[in-house]
């Protein structure tokens, strides 16, 4: 197999370093690095994870770098060409996506400064919460054009959506489709009009009150995980999602995933980081492809839009 290429992680907590882990698993770089402000952490990880290439089947070699307020140990990013932000403070049990705003903001802002200055050229991914606004500041601290900087939401929403759906019907997950667009909070939108099972509507297998559960419950599901844990939040999930994202960019696969990306006129909406379905591949963002909508999908898409866009011209002062 050709292993390519460099991809960085960056914060090495459970969402970080599962992420990758993921990704040296999947065989396809020469080299993952794994980043973390506590000393040591990257480092060890990265060493436990390298110690396990034999038995996994493996060879992308993991390397960890401890990095400084000042910047110091980004230099270890300088190759990749793509890096991952999952870096920031995670929620607790009560706090919404938008009680870390300031504090991410910070520590997002302090990254992104740092990938511009090291790798110039990489696509970025931001998972950080909350991400449609953190996606928004790591475009604006780094410079990147939209198409490189995008965020990872959509991928989760809509895999929580599959699995809810496939619970309730008693069927296999690969059987269902769906589809979340819009914010990854309050304003998500769940796209029943677009979930089929086995080719078949939702709409005709569950009744419209149980399809408003699911949607429910699809769009606190992260607050669900996180409730039950009560000392984290979710990171098996999330990281299979950012994962794939990472490949379909690194593969040029051209693969059409939910993503939180920049839309300047799809949708009739403009000048917003919002869900929306995008072609990945070489270089980030390739295109917009709009969903077909209902009327009232439509219209809550476009009022997701408006909130974000109120949240993401506020990260600019921070």
């Amino acid at each position: 197999m050709a292993r390519f290429g460099t991809v960085a992680v960056i914060g090495a907590g459970f969402y970080g370093s599962t992420t990758a882990q993921r990704l040296a698993e999947y065989d396809l770089f020469e080299t993952v690095v794994l980043t973390d402000i506590i000393e040591g952490r990257p480092e060890g990880l990265a060493l436990d994870m390298n110690q396990a290439r034999s038995m996994e089947g493996f060879e992308t070699r993991v390397l960890g770098q401890t990095t400084g307020a000042d910047g110091s140990g980004y230099e270890a990013i300088a190759s990749s060409d793509i890096v991952v932000i999952t870096a920031g403070l995670p929620r607790k049990p009560g706090m919404s996506r938008m009680d870390l705003i300031e504090v991410n903001a910070r520590i997002v802002r302090q990254v992104a400064d740092n990938v511009a200055r090291h790798a110039p050229d990489a696509v970025v991914i931001v998972v950080s919460n909350p991400l449609d606004e953190m996606t928004a500041l790591a475009q604006i601290a780094t410079g990147f054009p939209y198409h490189r900087v995008m965020g990872q939401a959509g991928m989760l929403d809509t895999a929580r959506f599959t699995s809810f759906v496939a619970d309730e019907l008693g069927v296999p997950v690969s059987s269902v489709r769906t589809l979340t667009l819009g914010s990854h909070g309050d304003t998500m939108v769940p796209v029943p009009s677009a979930c089929t099972v086995d080719g078949a509507p939702l709409t005709d297998l569950l009744p419209a009150d149980k399809i408003e559960e699911v949607v429910t419950r699809t769009r606190n599901g992260g607050a669900e995980v996180l409730a039950l844990l009560k000392t984290g939040s979710a990171y098996y999930a999330p990281s299979a999602a950012v994962a794939r994202m990472v490949r379909a960019v690194h593969e040029d696969s051209g693969a059409v995933l939910p993503v939180c990306a920049w839309v300047d006129g799809e949708y009739g909406i403009s000048n917003v980081y919002l869900g929306v379905t995008a072609e990945l591949g070489q270089g980030g963002v390739h295109r917009v492809v709009e969903t077909p909508l209902t009327a009232d999908e439509l219209a809550q898409l476009r009022q997701a839009a408006e909130a974000v866009r109120a949240k993401q011209a506020d990260v600019r002062g921070l």
